[in-house]
């Protein structure tokens, strides 16, 4: 069995990948080395800076690693890349109360998930995924993390956090970056 670290924290992440990985010859090691996460527009240079940060620094594992954002269309794309401050600033309660005036049909918003592969020797592979949906009027359910008890997905009654992690993994921007990404492991 192959093993690939994962590099970060969150515990819920690791999680949702270890059961996307569970029926593949890959085993997930959460490794919580850290690196920075630069302040630009795109969850894409936040994660190619990561990887770079990472080989530079001497890690000796082939890893993979992954920001994600909500990007929410009434407020021009906020939280967006800045999705874990305004998370652990503001909170669910705060991105509930700057959309209060916004009728539910006006809270569209596209949850990215950006994984990124990379080497000791140098390469670097990025997978993207998104999900579309609404942010609710409340915070509904227990399950996930983050803004799972927000987030309405598109076709579905239910938020992320009423969902079972493998009924959230068949559909979620996660779902379909880490989708692409073991296609690509797959084919080494």
């Amino acid at each position: 069995m192959r093993e690939m670290y994962f590099i970060t924290s969150n515990k819920g992440k690791v999680h949702e990948v270890t059961e996307k990985f569970k029926s593949f010859d890959f085993r997930v090691i959460q490794k919580n080395y850290g690196y920075p996460e630069i302040q630009t527009e795109t969850l894409e240079d936040v994660a190619r800076f990561g990887v770079k940060y990472l080989q530079n620094e001497g890690i000796d594992h082939p890893f993979i690693l992954e920001d994600a954002g909500i990007f929410i269309d009434a407020l021009k794309g906020f939280p967006g890349v800045y999705s874990s401050y305004a998370y652990f600033t503001i909170g669910l309660d705060g991105i509930l109360h700057l959309l209060e005036s916004i009728s539910i049909e006006k809270r569209t918003a596209t949850f990215r998930s950006v994984f990124a592969y990379g080497t000791p020797q140098g390469e670097m592979k990025l997978f993207t995924g998104e999900c579309h949906g609404l942010i609710s009027t409340e915070q509904i359910g227990n399950q996930g993390f983050g803004y799972d008890p927000i987030f309405l997905p598109k076709g579905f009654s239910e938020t992320f956090a009423e969902m079972s992690t493998e009924e959230k993994n068949k559909i979620s921007h996660r779902a379909q970056s880490l989708e692409q990404l073991i296609n690509f492991l797959k084919t080494l």
